[in-house]
């Protein structure tokens, strides 16, 4: 497994490689310094997995163009911060992940191998505390108000855990077509840009 990892820093680098391969067996991770060096590795060799520092330069610029030319690209931001409008606008461009830096390992390690089975991942985050958090029965509850049938609801609440389009039609015994059905509705109702904005945005509708 290929990781294209992208950040200013040379000793963030090293550490990030040194935990990718210590619990990724076989992955390879090219680091690279510059969104330009960056676009240059990605013509040459696919890499498997995408982590970017927003705050390389011309980093936000490059997170749209991988969602816009590569869709099937995940990229997961390594941020300096857990702020939640950071968090919406990386993941409306299109990261499957969003990970602050002061996240301790294993829940870095966790974030990634989630990511990794298709799934997306949202760190608990200031002042949506609760984005990460399992969801419960009250969880649908909370989002009485939100413009969603309650089919769509309960699509929410699986995607609220990070689970597959697969994960969702077994858990709900329906199609997968269903499922990619719901979770365009949802996404359109809610005026969100990706799976992991549309938990965010209702969770903060919930939250008033």
């Amino acid at each position: 497994m290929k990781v294209l990892l992208v950040d200013a820093f040379p000793m963030v680098r090293a550490a990030l490689t040194g935990l990718i391969e210590q619990h990724f067996a076989g992955a390879q991770v090219q680091g690279v310094d510059t969104a330009a060096a960056a676009r240059a590795a990605l013509d040459q060799d696919m890499p498997r997995l995408v982590l970017l520092d927003l705050q390389v330069d011309g980093g936000f610029e490059l997170l749209q163009q991988i969602h816009r030319e590569h869709l099937l690209l995940p990229v997961v931001v390594i941020s300096g911060t857990d702020d939640t409008e950071d968090a919406l606008q990386a993941l409306g461009a299109g990261a499957m992940g969003y990970v602050p830096q002061r996240s301790d390992l294993n829940t870095m390690v966790q974030a990634l191998q989630l990511v990794l089975a298709g799934g997306t991942y949202v760190p608990p985050l200031k002042p949506l505390a609760q984005a990460q958090a399992p969801v419960a029965p009250a969880a649908s509850q909370a989002w009485a108000e939100l413009p969603l049938t309650p089919r769509q609801k309960g699509v929410l609440d699986l995607l609220a855990r990070g689970l597959s389009n697969k994960e969702i039609a077994r858990e709900l015994n329906i199609g997968v077509d269903t499922v990619k059905d719901h979770v365009a509705a949802v996404l359109k109702a809610l005026g969100a840009n990706s799976r992991t904005q549309a938990v965010l945005i209702a969770t903060q509708k919930a939250r008033g």
